[in-house]
């Protein structure tokens, strides 16, 4: 069983900063959503469906992009951009239940969604791997994750004028800009299947599964294809 996490203080500062500045968010973000996430959403979001939760979910931004026939439940800290959510859900006709979770502690069975995603979320989880590890836990045994994160950069040079200006961006805006999402991926128990990298590998695109899923059935492969030789 999942044990409580007491209140954490870096949570309480996120959700705060997040309900500060949800009025402006959209507008903030136009700029980048225009040119570069939106085609980034809808190539993330293609083809999948069932049951979908969305973690983060902020002010909807991925509603336009998710099939009609889905199951959609979705999730934020934030009461101010969950207020965003709805409205746009509501102009969109579009079905989703909706609730202020914290993504570390999802109050959701083991094992009933058949897709988590996760778009620019991962830069502001306090606990990145716990809240990592709780998409693990209530995905179907077979389910998905879909992330799509803004990351540390490997060039040396911006990966360290990433870190410099990170303290600076974290107290403005909100989220870190130089996390290491690949990584806390791995180490929530994922396996990335597919990593797709645009603008100068600070942005990518990740689809993962459970590790004991996806090596059992990488082992499966190999036992078959050794039978069939």
């Amino acid at each position: 069983m999942l044990q409580p996490v007491a209140k954490n203080m870096e949570t309480e500062k996120v959700k705060h900063r997040y309900d500060r500045i949800a009025p402006l968010y959209d507008i903030l973000e136009f700029p980048m959503e225009n040119m570069v996430s939106a085609r980034l959403r809808r190539e993330l979001l293609s083809g999948i469906g069932g049951k979908i939760l969305e973690v983060g979910i902020g002010t909807g931004k991925n509603l336009p992009y998710y099939p009609k026939n889905a199951m959609l439940t979705g999730i934020d800290i934030s009461p101010g951009m969950l207020a965003h959510t709805r409205r746009k859900a509501s102009e969109l006709k579009i079905e989703i239940a909706l609730s202020i979770m914290d993504t570390e502690k999802l109050a959701f069975s083991e094992g009933c969604f058949d897709f988590v995603v996760s778009t620019f979320v991962f830069c502001s989880v306090a606990d990145p791997v716990r809240g990592l590890r709780e998409i693990k836990r209530v995905l179907k045994t077979n389910g998905t994750a879909l992330f799509l994160e803004h990351v540390r950069s490997e060039n040396l040079f911006f990966g360290k004028l990433m870190d410099a200006v990170n303290p600076f961006v974290r107290k403005i805006i909100g989220p870190n800009i130089n996390r290491r999402t690949v990584e806390n991926i791995k180490n929530a128990g994922f396996t990335p299947v597919q990593i797709k990298s645009t603008k100068a590998d600070i942005i990518k695109q990740i689809w993962a599964k459970p590790t004991s899923v996806y090596t059992g059935k990488q082992q499966r492969f190999r036992h078959e294809s050794r039978k069939g030789t």
